[in-house]
């Protein structure tokens, strides 16, 4: 059964979901089900990303809306259909929800508008679940138990799916989930044994629940405490993570002096309805229970405290009445770590935060983290106070000014302080071990982050209190003096190891501070600012680190959703933020050219200029993941004239678009027009990228998007430099753009004649004629563009082979509905006219291809391929005739018999020739040079070359499909009793045959090696012997002498006692003549 028609899909697929109710059937439907899902979706996803196929067919009906409206329909005593939507709901979740990454890595899901079909599924199961649980009372105990059981069950698995199922049911209906809480209870057990995110993401869906079940939430709070002594850190950070939840979201509304926060108060001793919005005692009551058992995390693992700190500044903006008794916790726990003697070098005991475990060595507290908390809390609270947002008592206003006025105090003093110290003094300097394999080296990798991550929270705290005074600068730029040197240092040191070891620590510094620091840096033309800005103005690697830092936040921004630090987790304040640094970014880019910059400054490390280029590449690929249906709003926001108003506001997406897309084609235009020398071929391909993810926002039945791709094949065509990377993000934008305006085969044709009059012929008799349609295809950057080239024409043969099985299955339907088809043979409707015209058209492409003399490697291997399939696909043309010639009488189309005369004239003999030269390149393979290898070499390559010919299939496949092809053909000609064989001709090289004059050469070339070889063993074998006689020649001389003169020293001897030794002298003669020579 199709469910593609226009019968009412919705009776057929209740009637499906009926049958499923019996077992027999019950695989069977479900397997089908689940086909044609994914099926329409996919027809639906290549549909929309080829405007050719939109003109060619009419949208596809949207199976999606044709189940949901089986479920609105199942109102209506469709019962026998509840439990059958039920099942496919969760078989789709199960099926196609998020996986497990590499190492069980979990790849956060983005926002992005372009979703993939198994993301489609997933959801349109959880679409299902959803509306059956507000229609069907009876299944919503079975849809909230399964839920949770597989919260609990799946932790090897990502469940995000799930939970944002359970966070809109607990949204749509509250009060109906309050029937099944015992359920939730249950599930509150399990909290320390699941992973954190599943923890955060249950507890954050349950929240509403929690405001309006005081039992519900007395349970949470007892498994939350007993989970704060699990033998499981993940359990401790699971109770930290729940507690600070509870915190933000139990608000209160009356004053709280901090004395009162050391007092123990339990949950039995709070009666009243803690829920009510007047009842502020019994809210005071509960915040303060949890932030005493939230003091106990301070003895706990760094995990656990880095948790606390990074919550607590979300808790206070939440929550403004708890700044006191947070404020006192944080002062508390950093005088443990301050040195209160002035004259101490450094401020900070740092040895205190580190503990060792036999040879391991380990962070105990996050210190640096711990300053930043205390730091964010601090000048929050002192802005709040300061606005008259909160008004509290006389006491206990001056007990909170005192302890704000301490805090200043302690922190001037770190800072004054870090600045005298010197690396000595953290033990710290060039000469100190960084490597990971020792506890040593340990040990001072965590005293630099540690080190680094203060300075940069001192630096953020000396800015903000500043008030633009010229020495609290100094001080920030002396601090960040001492945070480079250390890094310097740590990147030099471990750099020499492992390249994962050399990462930049992450940046402490907020988001909202990066875009404050940034404006000032750049946009402030304040004149009572002017000479306090210019003392950090001044240094170069201050204006990079700044931008540098922002290009984080941005990356991290686009990877998980948030950034660290106060607001990060704000979707809101981050979408504010980041519009703020890209207006600044763009406005630094646009007025200060990087050309004027290099020529200005040559320092070390890359350009201010090109730095904010790639953050603006950033911050665009991150609006369209993160922040897709907001993006007007982004453009709009943008103030890149500097008065204050925004280009493009009133207008709407499109012109919005265009209007940044005309300033960076002018930047790459310059690039283009500078000449060679002046040309930077990364500006180029940053600015090429920017057009890219820009030009996605562009509607392409507009006007500016045919600007657009004018503009770029104009580029392309007039554009001579011979940069491959260049060439590369030009012609896969134009590739991008060209597919959503119309059919890019003629591009193609035009792409492969330029390629074929660069490189050559494969016959190098045949003299090609010159042609250059497109300047950037150049002798250097021919072979990446044909791999491009090659990619679009396997895109291509996808969507004909996709019209192809469409006709089939379309002729198969029609025949089963009205038993005949509609027109005769000879008549070709628009899809097989379409698809002759596409094959057409790409065999003549291909057809100067193959006559290239393309290099070895990728490009001859994927132009193998696609051949392959290019024969692949004409077979299944030609059974799809044979099966119309079945059912309908008359000739075959003239387009036709034109087609496979193209193939069998033009392709075919030139197929075999490249393969000839294909097999003939892979012997000859190195050239000459390495005959001069050694011996042993020689037969590893060949043995290596050897295994590369068995292991390679593309050459039996290209001949196999080729004689695929022609045996239909040879089918379809008996079939239609047209001779189509008549434009096929027979070629040598499909019988293997051996070359014998090849054979020849090989063998005389390798005779010739070993003759050569064996010449060489004989001559060295001949030095060696050589080499052996004159040795024992020198040793013979030196011992005859050596004896001759001890003899005579013996002579002398013996005249004196009167004796004679003529006897030893005859020996001696005797034994040098024969002993010697012999020897």
């Amino acid at each position: 059964m199709s469910l593609a028609g226009n019968f009412s899909k919705t009776l057929s697929i209740a009637l499906l979901l009926s049958v499923a109710r019996i077992q027999r059937y019950e695989e069977q439907v479900f397997e089908f089900l689940k086909g044609a899902i994914t099926k329409n979706f996919k027809d639906d996803q290549i549909q929309d990303s080829s405007k050719f196929l939109q003109e060619l067919l009419p949208q596809c009906n949207s199976i999606s809306n044709m189940i949901l409206d089986t479920v609105k329909n199942s109102v209506f005593g469709w019962d026998h259909v509840t439990q059958g939507l039920v099942q496919l709901g969760f078989i789709l979740m199960d099926s196609f929800g998020p996986k497990a990454g590499a190492f069980g890595k979990v790849t956060e899901a983005t926002s992005s508008t372009t979703k993939t079909p198994n993301q489609l599924a997933c959801r349109l199961g959880g679409q299902v679940l959803l509306e059956s649980f507000k229609m069907h009372e009876p299944i919503r105990g079975e849809i909230l138990e399964q839920v949770l059981n597989r919260l609990v069950t799946k932790t090897a698995s990502p469940v995000t799916h799930f939970i944002g199922l359970l966070s809109s049911t607990v949204l749509s209906a509250p009060m109906i989930l309050l029937e099944s809480s015992s359920k939730v209870t249950e599930t509150f057990d399990q909290l320390s044994y699941l992973p954190l995110s599943t923890v955060q993401g249950l507890l954050k869906a349950v929240q509403p629940l929690l405001k309006v079940s005081m039992s519900m939430k007395d349970a949470l709070i007892l498994v939350l405490r007993k989970a704060m002594f699990s033998s499981h850190l993940d359990g401790r950070k699971s109770a930290v993570a729940g507690f600070l939840l509870l915190l933000k979201n139990f608000r209160i509304l009356g004053s709280l002096s901090s004395s009162q926060a050391s007092q123990a108060i339990t949950s039995s001793q709070v009666q009243a309805d803690v829920h009510s919005r007047y009842n502020t005692a019994a809210n005071e009551a509960f915040c303060l229970e949890i932030l005493s058992s939230l003091r106990r995390c301070l003895n706990q693992q760094a995990d656990v405290r880095l948790m606390l700190y990074e919550g607590f500044h979300d808790v206070l903006r939440r929550n403004s009445q708890l700044a006191s008794s947070i404020i006192q916790t944080l002062l508390s726990q950093l005088k443990r770590y301050f040195e209160p003697e002035q004259d101490l070098l450094p401020p900070l005991k740092l040895e205190s935060c580190i503990s060792a475990h036999g040879d391991q060595v380990f962070i105990q507290e996050p210190l640096a983290h711990l300053l930043c908390c205390t730091v964010h809390c601090l000048l929050w609270n002192q802005n709040i106070r300061s606005g008259g947002s909160v008004s509290d008592d006389d006491d206990d206003e001056d007990e909170e000014g005192g302890v704000q006025s301490e805090l200043h105090t302690i922190l001037e003093s770190i800072t004054k302080r870090m600045i005298k110290s010197e690396l000595e003094d953290f033990e710290l300097d060039k000469c100190a071990e960084f490597s990971t394999s020792s506890s040593v080296g340990v040990k001072n990798s965590i005293y630099a982050v540690l080190v680094m991550g203060l300075n940069e929270v001192l630096m953020e705290y000396n800015f903000i209190t500043a008030n633009y005074n010229k020495n609290h600068f100094e001080d920030v730029l002396e601090l960040y003096k001492r945070y480079h040197k250390v890094s310097e240092i740590l990147k030099e040191r471990t750099g020499k190891g492992r390249s994962t070891s050399s990462k930049t620590p992450r940046s402490l510094l907020s988001l909202g501070f990066v875009s404050t620091l940034l404006t000032a840096l750049f946009r402030d033309s304040t004149q009572s600012h002017e000479e306090s800005l210019s003392v950090l103005r001044s240094s170069g690697d201050f204006l990079r680190y700044s931008v540098s830092v922002s290009l984080q936040k941005i990356q991290q921004l686009e990877e998980t959703g948030h950034t660290d630090g106060p607001e990060g987790q704000s979707p809101d304040k981050t979408f504010r933020h980041l519009c703020d640094i890209t207006s600044v970014l763009m406005w630094r880019y646009t007025n200060v050219p990087s050309t004027v910059e290099d020529a200005g400054k040559k320092e070390k490390g890359q350009s201010v200029s090109l730095l904010c280029l790639e953050g603006l590449l950033r911050v665009f690929t991150t609006m369209l993941q993160r922040y897709p249906t907001r993006m007007s709003n982004f453009l709009s926001s943008l103030d890149v004239s500097g008065e204050g108003e925004a280009e493009g506001e009133g207008s709407d997406l499109t012109e919005q678009t265009a209007f940044y897309i005309r300033q960076f084609q002018r930047a790459l235009m310059n690039q283009l027009s500078g000449g060679e020398e002046e040309f930077n071929s990364k500006e180029a391909q940053l600015l090429v990228s920017i057009l890219s993810v820009l030009s996605r926002h562009l509607n392409p039945s507009s006007q500016q998007f045919a600007q657009m791709i004018t503009w770029t094949v104009k580029i392309c065509k007039e554009t001579n430099f011979e940069d491959i990377s260049l060439t590369k993000g030009l012609l896969s934008l134009l590739f991008n753009l060209h597919v959503l305006y119309k059919s890019p085969v003629s591009l193609l044709w035009e792409m492969c004649q330029d390629i074929h009059s660069q490189l050559g012929d494969i016959d190098q008799d045949v003299e090609v004629e010159k042609q250059s349609h497109f300047a950037i295809i150049s002798m250097k950057t021919a072979a990446s563009t044909t791999l491009l080239v090659l990619s679009q024409v396997g895109k291509v043969l996808d969507e004909v082979d996709w019209l192809i099985a469409k006709k089939k299955s379309q002729i198969s339907s029609d025949r089963t509905i009205s038993g005949n088809t509609q027109q005769p043979l000879g008549q070709q409707d628009p899809i097989e006219k379409a698809v002759t015209i596409q094959l057409g058209t790409l065999l003549t492409a291909l057809h100067e291809l193959v006559q290239t003399a393309l290099p070895q490697g990728p490009c001859t291997d994927t132009l193998m391929r696609e051949l392959s399939r290019t024969y692949s696909i004409l077979t299944t043309l030609t059974k799809y005739y044979i099966q119309l010639c079945a059912t309908q009488p008359g000739q075959l189309p003239a387009r036709l018999e034109k087609l496979v005369k193209l193939s069998g004239s033009h392709l075919t003999p030139q197929c075999y020739g490249f393969i000839t030269y294909v097999q003939s390149g892979e012997l000859t393979a190195g050239g000459p040079e390495k005959l001069k290898k050694k011996k042993k070499d020689d037969e590893a390559v060949a043995a290596a070359s050897a295994k590369v010919l068995r292991e390679t299939k593309a050459i039996p496949n290209l001949i196999f499909n080729i004689e695929q092809y022609e045996k239909f053909l040879i089918l379809l000609s008996k079939k239609s009793k047209v001779n189509l064989m008549q434009y096929m001709k027979l070629s040598t090289s499909r019988d293997f045959r051996i070359n014998a004059a090849t054979l020849d050469a090989a063998l005389q070339e390798q005779e010739h090696q070993q003759d050569e070889s064996q010449q060489v063993c004989l001559c060295l074998n001949l030095f060696i012997q050589c080499c052996r006689l004159g040795f024992f020649i020198f040793n013979g001389v030196y011992l005859f002498f050596f004896r001759l003169k001890i003899l005579k020293f013996q002579s002398k001897i013996q005249r004196k006692k009167g004796g004679s030794n003529e006897k030893q002298l005859l020996f001696l003669l005797l034994h040098f003549c024969f002993y010697y020579p012999v020897h």
